[in-house]
């Protein structure tokens, strides 16, 4: 039975394939369209995934919808009523797209599919599922469980913002829920719109803030913003906020509060914003322990799976992992909305047809989020030439041999290879890579590479049998999302003037042997190589490992600030061209950037949008 799972019409639109169970495909549209957080309909990641599973449009069985549109329209006006006459301007601004479309989306999915050569009786096909159960199933069914507790939180849903769900074999069942407009999301990103950035785009950016600040606002928040339970439960005071009838996610109050409006985006970055940042991720993972601590005791079940927006959040899963209150973790890698599509589809599966599933209880069927599209060598070579490229076709081992010289020589690497990530995260497949050991590297890379903010850090990709070598874990995190510190015997001893010194001065002050990845606290955000999900990339570190004796290497996503990852070996190119990248490894094709014709050079520092 194949069962297509969608996303779609709010932000990061994705589709996805599964079979009798079985993860074939998924694929934000995003990544196609070149136009981040793409909300549209996913048509290209649709042709995609019929395609990977070699599967004609007549031969899915369901669509499967991520949320309820008539539930989301309900929650929509139970609130301009309840809030009204404030927040017409906003009542007035989404009434109409929602009468002209949403409030019909099975006909505008009919008619969008039907484009795409399903047949007239495609809306016989429909189903809908509930969203905080999409994002349940997306963590539940592909984990190695058999048994979990299954914690969902985001900004909102139809009316859910955090879900308590319970998973057992086949069967997934949601037994509590927070509902609007109480959300720690919400909360999350009010701090995130306040403090300059750009809300459901910038909240990793207050994340990696953080660190940078001390929570001196964590009080304030916890005292006025909102009151959290013994058990992790919570309302917020919407008396400072303006996202139930406003534009804006804070509101006069809220500044008042804190002392200041929200910072433009166009300025300066100051002290105040890292405390701010500091302070609503110390109350995020507060909030998330207590929920956490109260599902272990109360259930006693030993394994935690998680979704939703908020489980992005890797510090905050880190320390859920570090507390011990359950034995294991999974979290689904493409957590937020794009996660969704693959929810439905496991829930119509599993839920709606009662397909059986099979957990091994060691590794899960994410396949390592490698989901996307693939380009056989030919393409590539085809592509790379179309371009205007110059490159070298090598042997599996002079390639890996190659790119390992390279990192050793401390150059940018483009490492485009097998299929695409599924999620937000470039595990591998669509990445930029970089000499961990290299002091300078975070700054090159973020400043010359990627044109984006200078204290965002990157992630260590590590070989998974030498991840406790480096790191105070030893667990498995292949998807980026847990964040552990580095080992004490690795890190440097900093000066009393180093110590002295303040938010963004911290920045370039190396704190480790491998200062790349070592953000200021010595944490990092791991992501563990495994041989089994991508032999290539774990031959390249094996490779740089023996030319330097370092098992870590630098890995961001292989495109610049407000671009989606690159898609295609064109795309690829494009990146490579626009950047200071200096050598580029597209299947077995190597290019480096003394070669290519000076003429084809792009300008990416201002091809985009800010994110």
């Amino acid at each position: 039975m194949k069962i297509l799972g969608i996303s779609a019409f709010y932000h990061d639109s994705a589709a996805a394939l599964v079979e009798d169970g079985r993860i074939v495909a998924a694929a934000q549209e995003e990544r196609f369209t070149r136009k981040k957080h793409d909300a549209g309909f996913p048509e290209n990641a649709v042709r995609f995934c019929l395609a990977q599973g070699g599967c004609t449009p007549e031969g899915v069985d369901f669509i499967a919808f991520y949320d309820k549109p008539f539930l989301k329209f309900e929650r929509l006006l139970e609130t301009y009523l309840t809030f009204a006459p404030r927040g017409f301007g906003s009542f007035r601004m989404a009434m109409p797209i929602w009468l002209r479309e949403k409030l019909f989306l099975k006909d505008l999915l009919a008619t969008n599919l039907k484009s795409l050569g399903f047949g007239k009786k495609v809306a016989d096909r429909v189903l809908f599922s509930e969203h905080h159960l999409s994002h349940a199933a997306s963590a539940f069914f592909p984990s190695p469980f058999e048994d979990a507790v299954v914690l969902t939180m985001d900004g909102v849903g139809e009316w859910a913002t955090t879900s308590v769900a319970f998973g057992h074999g086949k069967d997934l069942e949601v037994h509590r829920e927070i509902h609007f407009p109480h959300s720690i999301g919400l909360l999350y990103s009010a701090f995130t719109y306040y403090t300059g950035f750009k809300v459901n785009s910038g909240e990793y950016k207050v994340m990696g803030l953080a660190p940078y600040g001390e929570p001196r606002f964590a009080q304030q928040i916890l005292d006025h913003l909102i009151d959290v339970k013994p058990d992790g439960s919570f309302r917020l005071d919407l008396d400072y906020f303006d996202y139930c009838t406003g534009l804006t996610m804070t509101n006069d109050r809220f500044h008042s509060l804190f002392g200041a409006p929200p910072r433009k985006p166009e300025e300066r970055l100051t002290q105040r914003e890292m405390d701010l940042a500091a302070s609503v991720q110390a109350v995020t993972e507060e909030v998330v322990l207590r929920l956490t601590r109260s599902l272990a005791t109360e259930t006693g079940k030993r394994n935690l799976c998680l979704a939703g927006g908020v489980a992005l959040n890797c510090v905050a899963n880190g320390k859920v992992l570090r507390d011990g209150k359950f034995d294991d973790l999974w979290i689904q890698p493409a957590a937020g909305d794009a996660g969704g599509a693959l929810g439905a589809a496991l829930a119509a599966c599993h839920l709606y047809k009662g397909q059986p599933r099979h957990a091994n209880g060691t590794s899960d069927s994410m396949a390592g989020s490698y989901l996307g599209p693939a380009f056989e060598q030919a393409e590539c070579e085809r592509q790379l030439a179309q371009c205007g490229a110059k490159f070298s076709v090598l042997s599996d081992d002079e390639l890996v041999s190659e790119c390992a010289r390279s990192l050793a020589d401390g150059k940018a690497l483009g490492w485009f290879q097998g299929r695409m990530e599924f999620g937000p995260r470039a595990l591998g497949g669509r990445s930029i890579l970089g000499d961990a050991r290299s002091p300078s590297m975070q700054s090159v890379l973020n400043l010359k590479v990627k044109y984006r903010e200078s204290f965002r850090p990157f992630a260590p990709s590590v070989l998974r049998e030498r991840v406790s070598d480096y790191f105070d874990i030893d667990h498995d995190s292949p998807y980026m999302l847990l964040v552990a510190d580095v080992r004490e015997t690795r890190r440097r001893v900093m000066s009393e003037a180093e110590q002295a010194l303040f938010g963004i001065e911290k920045l370039n002050v190396p704190r480790s042997d491998i200062p790349a990845v070592t953000h200021v606290d010595y944490s990092a955000r791991i992501q563990t190589v495994h041989r089994d999900t991508n032999p290539r990339y774990h031959a390249l570190i094996s490779a740089f490992e023996e030319r330097t004796g370092c098992a870590v290497i630098v890995n961001t996503s292989f495109n610049v600030r407000g671009e989606p990852i690159v898609c295609t070996p064109a795309d690829a190119f494009r990146c490579f061209m626009g950047t200071e990248i200096e050598v580029l490894a597209v299947g077995n094709c190597l290019l480096r950037k003394e070669d290519q014709d000076p003429s084809l050079k792009q300008n990416y520092e201002t091809a985009f949008e800010l994110d």
